[in-house]
């Protein structure tokens, strides 16, 4: 916990400067860096917490799940953008969050014969990504004019589960609003540079 508090913090910090600053500068790269360092290993060691004895938490599991899995291929995107790269460990990773979505619909229903709202609106949303992911891979033309648009989507998407820890953690909301009112908010931020992004030419190299 002494490990994973401070570096969710410092996440929380350079996540939202990267969001700010002009894309593709000095200062987004470097907030940018540091911000997935300091949350993947947060996220690492939210895997860690939450399997310990007496600490079981299928919520923080979630988060630090879905952490790792925007972050991971938030970074892999970059390469998109290149000539020549290889899909074989993003369909791997695409595979894992859909599965692991499923998992968490029916980790409930099976152990508790009921079903959980924030576990099953978090495994769709990973089923969602998933599956989206393995469409795109199958058109290669498409994911170079795109990369940029799944760079900005995922990493948003990181910062989103950074965000929702900080607010669950601290209760900022009534009960269930701390789970949902950040990723309400960051897709309209989303959605806003999508709109932008598409005014734009597509940009396919650097």
């Amino acid at each position: 916990y002494y490990i994973h508090a401070p570096l969710g913090g410092i996440a929380l910090l350079t996540g939202g400067i990267a969001l700010i600053v002009k894309k593709g500068n000095n200062v987004h790269k470097k907030s940018g860096k540091i911000f997935f360092f300091s949350m993947l290993f947060s996220a690492i060691s939210a895997f860690i917490i939450s399997v310990l004895p007496n600490h079981e938490s299928p919520f923080l599991f979630s988060i630090g799940l879905f952490s790792t899995y925007f972050l991971i291929s938030g970074l892999r995107s970059l390469r998109f953008k290149h000539k020549e790269f290889q899909l074989k460990t993003d369909k791997i990773i695409a595979y894992i969050i859909s599965l692991t979505g499923i998992a968490m619909i029916l980790y409930p229903i099976l152990l508790f014969s009921k079903l959980n709202i924030i576990l099953t609106v978090f495994g769709v949303i990973g089923i969602v990504f998933g599956l989206r992911d393995l469409k795109l891979f199958k058109d290669i033309k498409n994911l170079k004019k795109n990369w940029l648009k799944l760079h900005l989507g995922k990493m948003t998407g990181g910062y989103i589960a950074a965000v929702s820890a900080f607010f669950v953690v601290n209760q900022m909301l009534p009960g269930i609003w701390n789970w949902f009112v950040p990723g309400i908010i960051g897709s309209g931020y989303i959605t806003y540079w999508m709109i932008k992004l598409n005014k734009k030419k597509p940009v396919a190299n650097n």
